[in-house]
């Protein structure tokens, strides 16, 4: 049993011709072969013309390609047919398609390299680049002064064989209040004072000072203890020029035996000094916090403040409360320690004559640019 022969079409193009070459054989042997010569010659012209006139760029060579030889083109259902056709006729037909498609394959090849020669030309003037021509300066990013600041205050310490301590800003309230004597009564604990974390049976909030970082080292560290805690603290506050919910905070602690308040004087004029210039000076007032006795506020003379030398509230201090030397396991008979505070965006309001907080959290970078963008 034979497989049926699709019907020819009159007076059939060179493609329709290349794709029924078994039929044309078949029903015509006298003619078929001359007809399927005249269409190999027919399809191949077609293409050459079409290189020639409509391949100017990568893509449309790539659809002349496919149109010819590819899944759907005249050249491929030709030899698809190879197989089925009868011997006398496949030597004829296999060599006229090899000259056919060896002619296409070489003028496609040839326009192919034209295209990478113009192309590689074209580059060459777009992207040419003039060497003595002036081109701007690309700004060169930098770190926020904040950051560079709390470095340099660290480092200071650093100096004096003091460790740098870092802690959780997600906080128990033990360590918040309960470690560092504050009473269940004390202000500090309620809601419009510290951001507490939902539900509230769950005692966490985000820390209010550094100073949980204090006594988790103290649990975990032997004494005697010299360390430095920076990072955020959160308050509940407003923002605006002197005041933001969120900002960064500094503090010392120094645990072992025999310290006295002479030793945290020593302490903070070295600091001060080291910051402000060797002019620079400090006081202390006395005051209460419940982590410190004896406490006390922390002036500094700033001589090239903004304005004229004077003195300027900076931060908090004093001596361990024996009571949290006791949550922590020591003994307050045999050991002492001293602790102070201070805001680091403060800090450089005063250091740098910054009238506003809000500049340093809205992100301009102009803002940055005047501190010389220090890396």
């Amino acid at each position: 049993m034979t497989n049926s022969l699709p019907e020819v079409p009159e007076n059939p193009t060179g493609f329709q011709v290349l794709a029924n070459i078994r039929t044309i054989l078949e029903q015509d042997p006298e003619t078929g072969l001359k007809t399927v010569q005249q269409a190999f010659a027919s399809e191949l012209e077609r293409a050459l013309a079409a290189i020639s006139g409509q391949a100017n760029d990568f893509e449309a060579l790539k659809r002349i390609r496919l149109e010819f030889i590819g899944d759907k083109g005249g050249f491929t259902l030709a030899n698809k047919q190879m197989r089925d056709l009868a011997k006398e006729h496949k030597a004829e037909v296999g060599k006229l398609m090899g000259q056919a498609r060896g002619r296409l394959a070489k003028a496609l090849e040839t326009r192919n390299a034209e295209l990478e020669e113009e192309r590689a030309a074209r580059i060459l003037v777009e992207e040419a680049v003039d060497v003595t021509a002036h081109t701007p300066r690309r700004r060169v990013g930098g770190r926020h002064p904040i950051n560079v600041l709390q470095e340099q205050m660290c480092d200071i310490f650093v100096g004096m064989g003091w460790e740098v301590a870092d802690g959780p800003e997600l906080e128990s309230e033990w360590y918040n209040f309960d470690s560092l004597n504050f009473p269940p009564d004390h202000p500090a604990r309620e809601l419009q004072d510290t951001f507490f974390v939902e539900p509230v049976s769950s005692h966490l909030m985000l820390r209010t000072h550094t100073s949980p970082v204090q006594m988790r080292s103290l649990l975990t560290r032997d004494v005697p203890l010299y360390i430095v805690c920076p990072g955020k603290v959160y308050r509940t506050d407003e923002l605006d020029a002197t005041h933001t919910p969120v900002f960064h905070q500094i503090e010392g602690l120094a645990v072992d035996k025999s310290l006295t308040m002479a030793d945290l004087k020593g302490t903070l004029e070295h600091m001060a000094r080291a910051m402000f210039g060797d002019d620079a000076k400090i006081r202390l007032r006395p005051n209460f916090f419940p982590f410190t006795e004896p406490s006390a506020e922390l002036d500094v003379w700033h001589p090239d403040a903004k304005g004229g030398p004077r003195w300027i509230e900076w931060g908090g201090c004093g001596m361990v409360n024996p009571n949290v030397l006791r949550a922590a396991g020591l003994d307050p008979d045999v050991y002492s320690g001293f602790a102070f505070g201070m805001g680091i965006e403060r800090t450089l309001m005063f250091r740098n004559g910054v009238q506003d907080m809000r500049d340093m959290i809205e992100g301009d970078i102009r803002f940055s640019q005047q501190f010389k963008m220090e890396i």
